[in-house]
């Protein structure tokens, strides 16, 4: 019996290895490519951000009324990461660091990804269906991740987590399954609607809740099981030399490319692309801000909600924080508007004003914070001030 279960732990382990990697991104990118193609909006077959952003507001925490609905992808990969970490023995509720500082980096990498139109996920999602915008994207994210990385090795941290009650570590998973009732029991404020949901527009579009909880369950079990981390691939070039987690990113490039051209969808160019903006300089610096917050708080968007899965109440503080900041951007107009064709003449979209102060605003808090945190000097990892 010890020797079953030893090997079937050791299974569970292979996908952590370069090539389970490797396998586990052109999932992503090609399980994604499969939700767009049945109904999910282009270009956006899994994107974190631009999903909790439905969720905010299908619970009424904005009232744009073109994205609202109870995205079930993002429940179901907690859950698979929950399922994953049950049979494998790792879930370990664990959290209590900076609970504030957390939730503050999840507003602010909430507003980099709203003013881009994607989260790090979707940066690799469009580069496969040819957005050229995504290149800038991705250069911004990368030059954040990086930053970031270098306040790490000077020191950075949010303290370290101590184990939490058994209770803690389910509320994340719990509200997951919470969310998944009120979709599939279509409960609502209105007749019809599941809480509040899009009649138009990208919270219009999703594909089939069988087909979207089926993906997500899998993503997020294998996502648990190989620690994918799209911010983590840069971070490890960064810090320690090692691109293993840099080869799963890649793939999510390649399962998307290679569905696009399949099926015929691959579109290259920067104007008009689907639910994206032209404008370089906001493309750029709204991705550093997002990659920089997601980088200090220790793991991309997929990764952070792996981790609610496996008990971390710092990722779901995180997460909370994400969810709230998305209201934020609606209700206050900080989201950036997409590209679009106004009299037969392009007009470029971006962010407005407000948008473009809060990504300065962002900027300026995740620098203070990466240089006035450091760890304690009895070096045991619990942030503090600096002098």
């Amino acid at each position: 019996m010890n020797t079953k279960r030893s090997r079937w732990r050791r299974w569970g382990d292979l996908p952590a290895g370069a090539p389970g990697l490797i396998v586990v991104g052109l999932v992503i990118g090609l399980g994604a490519s499969v939700l767009q193609k049945y109904g999910n909006p282009p270009n956006m077959g899994v994107c974190i951000a631009c999903f909790q952003r439905d969720i905010a507001g299908a619970l009424g925490l904005h009232r744009a009324s073109v994205v609202q609905y109870l995205r079930p992808e993002i429940p179901a990969l907690v859950l698979g990461a929950f399922a994953a970490a049950l049979i494998f023995g790792e879930f370990k509720p664990r959290g209590g660091s900076a609970a504030i500082l957390r939730f503050m980096l999840g507003v602010f990498a909430m507003v980099g990804a709203l003013v881009f139109l994607g989260c790090t996920w979707r940066v690799l999602l469009r580069l496969g269906a040819g957005d050229g915008n995504a290149l800038v994207g991705l250069g911004g994210a990368v030059v954040g991740v990086a930053i970031g990385s270098l306040f790490l090795r000077s020191g950075f941290t949010l303290g370290r987590a101590t184990g939490q009650p058994y209770l803690a570590g389910l509320i994340g998973p719990g509200v997951m399954i919470l969310l998944l009732v009120l979709l599939i029991a279509g409960t609502s404020f209105k007749p019809g609607q599941a809480i509040f949901a899009s009649t138009k527009g990208p919270g219009a579009m999703h594909a089939p809740i069988a087909l979207s909880l089926a993906v997500g369950l899998v993503i997020g079990f294998l996502g648990q099981r190989s620690r994918f981390c799209t911010v983590g691939a840069v971070r490890d070039l960064v810090l320690i030399r090692n691109g293993r987690l840099a080869g799963g990113a890649a793939a999510v490039v390649v399962g998307a490319l290679a569905f696009s051209l399949a099926a015929g969808k691959f579109n290259a160019g920067f104007a008009s692309m689907p639910i994206s903006h032209s404008s370089c300089l906001w493309n750029f610096l709204s991705m550093v801000l997002a990659g920089l917050a997601f980088c200090l708080a220790g793991g991309c968007p997929g990764r952070q909600l792996f981790l609610c899965g496996q008990g971390d109440t710092d990722s779901s503080i995180f997460i909370a924080g994400a969810i709230t900041g998305a209201a934020i951007c609606h209700n206050w107009f900080l989201a950036a508007v997409p590209d679009k064709m106004v009299d037969g003449a392009l007009q470029i979209g971006g962010p407005g004003p407000w948008g473009k102060v809060a990504v300065i605003v962002g900027l300026v808090f995740c620098v203070m914070l990466g240089i006035l945190v450091r760890r304690s000097p009895d070096n045991r990892g619990a942030g503090e001030m600096s002098p």
